[in-house]
């Protein structure tokens, strides 16, 4: 049987939520379908001592500060989860859970979208479905042939599984920074691997300023003006406590990236090697966006082309949560609402 709504959002994580935030303001009838069993989206997934970069009150959803954690600056994922869940319960959201979307096909003058509990009419569908379930892992020579134990960062949870041995640690962003310190607070035998020299944030730069970086690159390039460079101009890594610390004390020393892997390790262009137990990939994610290949509306680096945030090819299918090409922050608590609510009014005029 096909069930009908006006808009289906496709993942209840923090961009769906905050979806459903504006649709419901706005009185529009929708479902938000999440695959997860419980509230919380990517975050009840994360290592155990991640922690966001801005103070609570600066990583909140619309409608609804964050409280502050007791005892922290910088709340923990597992304070973050909590917070969607109350978020969740008090705005009364539509969330079904543990629904799998399979698929979205352009049905008539609407979206049919196929789960695996039964299929959804919609006049409009937002897809937030983030990136999470598409960890990147770049082509390396030697890769296959290594016999150690390879994680990504989706799959790291705390040191003390590494107790012995010997890890090696590459990326040179915030996930590779802070899962490094935490490996070298625990006095793991550490091997920190990146791109370029790591570019630390200023000190006293935390998410607020990285948001703020980003809403002015936004609206720079949409008056036309000299692109500013956004986030990536002040730098690569927040310099949250724990890295802090771990840099000042000199556990974080990185080297450049290796050439290949040796069945044990790895081994430099200059024939230098090391020997490793485990590789923590921590390269970055893709867009999950799989449920939309038969729109066809991928194009370079498999990115959507978008018009705010409604795809330029698709009038009835907005995206939200991805990254700057979505919305300036949008993958972030503080910045996906902006977004959301552009969104939830153009579908107003949509549907009117």
């Amino acid at each position: 049987m096909t069930q009908r709504a006006d808009v289906v959002v496709i993942g209840g994580g923090q961009s769906g939520l905050a979806a459903g935030y504006h649709l419901r303001r706005l009185g529009i009838e929708h479902v938000i379908l999440d695959a997860q069993a419980a509230p919380g989206g990517a975050w009840q997934h994360t290592w155990d001592s991640l922690r966001l970069f801005s103070p609570a009150q600066y990583s909140s959803l619309p409608g609804r500060l964050m409280p502050s954690q007791p005892g922290e600056l910088y709340p923990g994922a597992a304070h973050v989860v909590g917070y969607l869940t109350d978020y969740e319960k008090r705005y009364a959201l539509p969330v079904q859970r543990g629904t799998w979307v399979e698929g979205v096909h352009r049905d008539g003058s609407g979206l049919r979208v196929e789960t695996d509990s039964g299929s959804w009419a919609a006049r409009v569908v937002i897809s937030a479905t983030g990136t999470w379930t598409r960890p990147f892992l770049p082509a390396v020579p030697g890769r296959r042939e290594y016999q150690g134990r390879q994680l990504h960062t989706v799959q790291y949870r705390s040191p003390s599984e590494f107790t012995g041995q010997r890890v090696l640690v590459v990326g040179g962003g915030n996930s590779g920074a802070q899962i490094a310190a935490d490996l070298a607070h625990a006095g793991i035998d550490l091997t920190w691997v990146t791109q370029r020299p790591p570019r630390y944030l200023a000190d006293d730069i935390d998410g607020r300023a990285l948001f703020d970086a980003a809403t002015a690159r936004r609206r720079a390039l949409d008056e036309g003006r000299t692109d500013t460079g956004g986030v990536a101009s002040l730098g690569d890594i927040v310099a949250v406590p724990p890295v802090r610390a771990a840099r000042e004390a000199g556990l974080l020393s990185a080297k450049p990236m290796f050439a290949r892997f040796t069945p044990t390790g790895v081994e430099w262009a200059d024939g230098t090697r090391a020997k490793a137990d485990t590789v923590i990939w921590c390269t970055g994610f893709r867009p999950a966006l799989a449920p939309f290949s038969s729109l066809r509306l991928r194009g370079t680096r498999g990115r959507i082309a978008m018009d705010g945030t409604r795809a330029a090819a698709e009038p009835r299918l907005h995206m939200l949560g991805y990254g700057d090409w979505t919305g300036p922050a949008s993958a972030t608590l503080i910045g996906v609402g902006r977004p959301a609510r552009d969104a939830a009014r153009q579908i107003a005029g949509l549907l009117r």
